[in-house]
């Protein structure tokens, strides 16, 4: 898609997107509520029109702001959030709609609608009505009726967000081996930023219909474009400090009178900038930026700290133990990441 825009009223929700799809690639379009992920997700299915920009399925156009290719023409398979499914048939009823719409034969049918079953690992459920599973089953089922019919794009729109913790996890390893299966084409959409480092091959990150960064997860995390992007995904902290640019792309930087190492994008200019500090980058020691513990949560494995700094800035990290409130500790740090200015 090319310079992509769609309004409503005065609400820009999708605003002059250029991103492609590789064929086979795994996209999570992520960002908070009202960001404008579900409403690409439409236009890229058919449901809702361009007002500006064009959008191609390979060579073909399927839509600009003078043309719509239907849904149905397109070669979409689409699994939704609440399932779509229809409760008065089974579960193989469901999963060979799509095939009966073709007119296909009773034993391509059965042969395809086993073949899908055993690969969301339903088998043996044809029979089932659809109030009779769980919503994982359902899930699968949903899944099960998009790949049947063979698209070679299938799109995502927050499929588990209706499902508890564990069931996600196991949905998630449910969508890796599907991908890896068929090799098609995905756009996944979600707000939850875990699903999306988990599954995709690079990630888009939105806000406000526009798009803020697009690149492999690791890149996102570690290399964020922006302070936006930075506070989205994963935890850590924004703090600021005073820059002095070494070589390679780094940089050194004065924090709260310490001086730490840090990476920058294209190397940083002299003088004041925003760094990134993930908890797992550090560590209480002997040696670091000194600072104060604010507060203490346990976390299971861990105990989750708030350390101030003596700038007023906050720091988190993740320690085996919790200290005492108040106590002075000294903070490593083994990685940080220079914020690119605007």
């Amino acid at each position: 898609m090319q310079h992509v825009s769609r309004r409503f009223g005065a609400i820009r929700a999708v605003d002059d997107i250029s991103l492609d799809f590789p064929a086979g690639s795994f996209t999570a379009l992520l960002g908070p509520s009202g960001c404008g992920k579900s409403t690409l997700l439409r236009l890229i299915a058919g449901f809702e029109a361009p007002d500006a920009g064009d959008i191609h399925f390979g060579g073909r156009l399927v839509s600009d702001p003078g043309r719509q290719v239907p849904p149905e023409e397109r070669g979409v398979g689409i699994v939704f959030q609440s399932y779509a499914l229809w409760p008065h048939m089974d579960v193989a009823g469901n999963v060979a709609y799509p095939l009966k719409t073709r007119d296909a034969d009773r034993r391509t049918i059965d042969a395809k609608v086993a073949d899908v079953l055993g690969m969301v690992g339903l088998d043996g459920f044809g029979a089932r009505k659809v109030d009779e599973l769980s919503g994982g089953q359902r899930q699968r089922v949903a899944l099960a009726r998009c790949l049947v019919a063979d698209a070679g794009i299938i799109l995502f729109d927050e499929p588990l967000a209706n499902l508890d913790m564990h069931l996600r996890a196991s949905m998630v390893e449910v969508f890796r081996d599907i991908h890896r299966r068929i090799g098609a084409t995905i756009v996944y959409v979600t707000h939850d930023q875990a699903e999306a480092l988990a599954l995709a091959h690079r990630v888009a990150v939105l806000d406000r219909g526009r798009l803020l960064q697009v690149a492999p997860p690791h890149e996102v995390y570690r290399s964020p474009t922006d302070a936006k992007v930075a506070g989205f995904v994963g935890r850590g902290t924004l703090v600021s400090g005073h820059a002095v640019p070494v070589a390679d792309g780094r940089a050194d930087v004065e924090i709260a009178g310490h001086r730490i190492a840090a990476r920058s994008m294209g190397g940083a200019a002299a003088g004041r900038v925003c760094v990134l500090l993930r908890p797992e980058s550090l560590a209480l020691g002997e040696a670091g930026l000194p600072a104060i513990v604010a507060s203490t949560t346990y976390r299971g494995p861990v105990h989750e700290l708030r350390l101030r700094l003596e700038t007023g800035e906050e720091l988190v990290l993740d320690h085996p133990r919790a200290p005492a409130i108040g106590d002075r500790v000294s903070v490593a740090v083994s990685d940080a990441w220079i914020i690119p200015e605007d």
